[in-house]
């Protein structure tokens, strides 16, 4: 777990912290001050686990709706 924390990058890591004061770990979409984040930080969330798609948005199907994962909340917690 040492490994991973030390490659979460300050963005990512802001990113699913929101995700903790969330129902069920749902990540934001949106920062708090309404600018979209990015999908490139979503996407290396996802590939390092930390975060997994949740559903498709039929209105937006391009956004990436995510949780965070088990491994995402124990990042966190280092």
């Amino acid at each position: 777990m040492a490994q991973l924390e030390r490659r979460l990058s300050a963005k990512e890591q802001a990113y699913l912290q929101m995700g903790l004061r969330q129902p069920g770990g749902k990540l934001p979409l949106f920062d708090d001050y309404g600018q979209e984040i990015s999908a490139s930080i979503i996407r290396s969330c996802i590939k390092k686990g930390l975060a997994e798609h949740w559903f498709a948005n039929p209105l937006k199907p391009e956004w990436l709706v995510c949780r965070l994962t088990k491994v995402g909340r124990q990042a966190l917690k280092h």
